[in-house]
């Protein structure tokens, strides 16, 4: 059984870290890399420690927490074709002496972890907010990931999730069991409210292959990063199928209005939106904001961030309720 994240206390956090990290150090014996430290880096639905050489660069060791071996190696799979057609600048990942994409790490307990090996990718944050030429080129990389995307063939053992109604009825149920850490039944019944829309508007959106497709499934600013004055997708680790607005969701919620038409107009320099973009983005920047709270509602590093964003979020729940628009409006709180 594949080992998942528990982090419903800060000590089960610290033992899933520590853990983490001796996992790693099993499955760096899997690798011909002559390393010289290893850093904690971030633990999530991954626990990832950056790996330092002398000679061959930095690296990225991923202990995946309920991932499967097929999952890790599709994504893999995937980021190779994007790297071969986008100039490797994405994360790539290095194969173990064996030729394989992943190790398994089985522990005493019965439980297992995959573990990947990436190269690093150089890059930095961008220091708040993004300037006009910033947001501008964060929709042209959009619009060139998921144009390449679309040349993707799919082999037959490709396995990835499926971001749309199916899994947002499993974060809303997740959603259910953790929202009192920040929100009271009051707020609450808002947020079930708008998932009730979401799913009502997502049945009535067009699949077809230009508006729907493989995704990064993750793209927040916190997955961008810039090298030389170009942005960067990193951590794929939530790929998967769905629509790319879907995708563009995620870049643009975190966005002031007028960078969020920035973001478009980049985009658009390469790929056209549909007629009704606007409501299927609104759309899912709700979903992917109530998805965002159901992912980390159990987290108590997170809560009360979430707490603090309440007044602002709940302003855009209203907005979308009665159908008034906030994609490039400022909102009243």
């Amino acid at each position: 059984m594949t080992e998942r994240l528990d982090t419903d206390s800060q000590d089960e956090i610290r033992k899933t870290i520590t853990k983490s990290k001796n996992t790693a150090l099993r499955a760096l014996q899997n690798y011909d890399l002559d390393w010289d430290q290893i850093q904690f880096n971030q633990l999530s639905d991954t626990c990832t420690f950056k790996i330092k050489t002398s000679n061959d660069g930095d690296f990225l060791l991923r202990v995946h927490l309920g991932a499967t071996s097929e999952e890790v190696n599709s994504e893999i799979l995937w980021l190779d074709d994007l790297n071969a057609k986008l100039g490797d600048t994405l994360p790539k990942g290095v194969l173990d002496r064996n030729g394989a994409r992943t190790v398994q790490i089985d522990h005493v307990d019965g439980t297992f972890n995959c573990v990947s090996l990436m190269r690093w990718v150089e890059g930095e944050h961008f220091d708040w907010p993004l300037t006009d030429e910033q947001a501008y080129k964060e929709g042209v990389l959009l619009a060139n990931l998921h144009g390449t995307s679309q040349q993707f063939h799919i082999p037959s053992q490709f396995t990835r999730p499926i971001w749309g109604e199916e899994s947002f009825h499993r974060s809303m149920h997740r959603f259910t069991k953790y929202y009192d850490t920040f929100l009271t039944d009051v707020d609450f019944a808002l947020y079930q409210s708008a998932a009730d829309k979401i799913i009502s508007n997502i049945k009535k959106f067009r699949i077809d292959d230009e508006s729907y497709g493989l995704v990064h499934g993750d793209l927040h600013q916190g997955n961008i990063i810039f090298h030389n004055g170009e942005p960067r997708p990193i951590d794929f680790g939530r790929c998967g199928f769905g629509y790319f607005v879907y995708d563009i969701a995620h870049t643009i919620l975190g966005l002031y209005p007028p960078q969020r038409r920035l973001v478009l107009e980049g985009y658009e320099s390469i790929r056209k939106l549909t007629q009704n973009c606007i409501q299927e983005l609104e759309t899912f920047m709700v979903m992917v904001m109530i998805e965002n709270y159901s992912h980390h509602a159990s987290d108590p590093r997170e809560w009360e961030g979430l707490r603090e964003e309440q007044p602002y979020a709940q302003a855009i729940l209203k907005n979308f309720l009665n159908e008034e628009p906030f994609l490039f409006n400022e909102i009243k709180i």
